[in-house]
């Protein structure tokens, strides 16, 4: 295996496990706060409705933006950034009685009113049920991909160890989607697979750390745990900083020159692997040990031989 570096000496992360689990909870209570007080800002892939995007040769007034949509009767748009400052995202919900294409021409109407550089990029329509429809397929996929890790690590491996694992899955994801509510970014089709992505990333970096501590426990003779634990992670490093560094740079390629397309996505397959590099190595094996995992448990007791052999 290509090494970054090797230490001489283990690094104590499990020292720190009081603090690291301390604040994930923290953060965890937090993001389910936010998701159950602001929810998510859902795209009109979910809500239905009309997407406008617009763009303008110099920065973007927000809210000036917003002040002239509501002055021309669209209180309810919803006005952001989108990608640079110069780029302009208009979330227009569905109204009784005018189509997509009228309330897009009205909408453009007031904003060259007020600036005539103003270009329109890209309209979108989705209809409600149709939004509904892809929110309730969406959130399918993810309960399905949910049960399927979870089966997996299960079957994979001792069962405190899969819910370590378990737990900083579940934490990865209520982390990058407390964020998402923080912030009220759009919350889209594109960023659904993003998290979906987050779940199998998050698996996989936790399970080669697992991997080399289930090793530890069957080949080594290191009689602590925690330091066993220490040991496993220590020489794993490497390997997590060169899987988690080159994905993070891919994401960050596209998130600066993806455009607009693949914003949502890059940004948070960006945060998911840096909030999943970091329960891998410090949230999953401390919750490990606390339920009570030892040496005996990877250890495959020794059948006693009969009584009843062949007597001479």
């Amino acid at each position: 295996m290509i090494e970054l570096f090797r230490l001489k000496r283990d690094i104590p992360f499990m020292r720190f496990a009081r603090s690291t689990i301390f604040f994930s909870v923290a953060f965890i209570v937090a993001s389910i706060a936010l998701l159950a007080t602001r929810g998510l800002n859902l795209g009109v892939d979910f809500t239905g409705g009309t997407v406008m995007e617009v763009g303008y040769p110099h920065a973007a007034d927000i809210p000036a933006i917003r002040a002239q949509l509501a002055q021309h009767g669209h209180a309810d748009a919803q006005v952001q950034n989108f990608g640079s400052a110069n780029e302009v995202l208009v979330r227009l919900p569905v109204k009784q009685g005018v189509t997509s294409a009228q309330l897009s021409e009205q909408v453009l109407a007031v904003l060259k009113q007020a600036d005539p550089s103003t270009e329109l990029r890209r309209v979108e329509f989705v209809g409600p049920q149709v939004g509904k429809e892809l929110f309730e397929d969406g959130s399918l996929a993810l309960v399905v991909v949910a049960i399927g890790i979870t089966l997996y690590l299960m079957l994979r491996f001792e069962w405190r160890m899969a819910v370590g694992a378990i737990f900083a899955t579940a934490h990865d994801i209520f982390i990058v989607l407390g964020i998402w509510s923080l912030f009220q970014w759009e919350f889209s089709l594109t960023v659904l697979a993003a998290v979906l992505a987050i779940l199998g990333y998050s698996v996989n970096d936790t399970v080669v750390v697992f991997d080399r501590i289930r090793e530890n426990f069957r080949k080594t003779r290191i009689a602590d745990v925690a330091a066993l634990m220490d040991n496993a992670k220590t020489a794993t490093l490497s390997r997590t900083i060169i899987t988690s560094g080159t994905t993070l740079l891919m994401v960050l390629a596209m998130l600066f020159l993806g455009g607009e397309v693949l914003y949502g996505f890059a940004l948070c397959l960006a945060i998911g692997i840096l909030v999943g590099t970091y329960s891998s190595v410090l949230v999953a094996s401390p919750i490990t040990m606390w339920l009570g995992v030892s040496r005996e448990d990877f250890i495959r007791p020794v059948k006693a031989a009969s009584d009843d052999g062949a007597q001479v």
